[in-house]
């Protein structure tokens, strides 16, 4: 569980990210769960985004993409949303480290 702060810090952290990560009419189908949890094992914090036609609120697709990849959910923002999952596939020099 993220504290205030360390989700602040993470919500920081990903102003500058880039959104790689889609979830359209289909939902959060299998392959997507696949893709995100590649994208958090190579990255620990990703920002994805719903598309207009996508069935689920950005916030359902959000908590239940975490749910399905063990991540925490970090913010949602119109159709934009943040997961955070710490990785030890990260290089120790990238990895994000979080206030205490």
């Amino acid at each position: 569980m993220l504290t205030s702060k360390q989700r602040a810090q993470l919500r920081g952290l990903a102003s500058t990210e880039k959104t790689i990560l889609q979830i359209g009419k289909a939902g959060i189908t299998d392959n997507t769960v696949v893709q995100a949890n590649d994208a958090l094992r190579a990255h620990e914090l990703i920002k994805g985004r719903t598309l207009d036609n996508c069935p689920l609120t950005p916030r359902e697709a959000c908590e239940g993409l975490a749910a399905r990849c063990s991540a925490e959910p970090v913010q949602v923002i119109g159709s934009r949303f943040v997961l955070y999952r710490a990785s030890d596939t990260v290089p120790p020099e990238k990895r994000i480290r979080l206030v205490r």
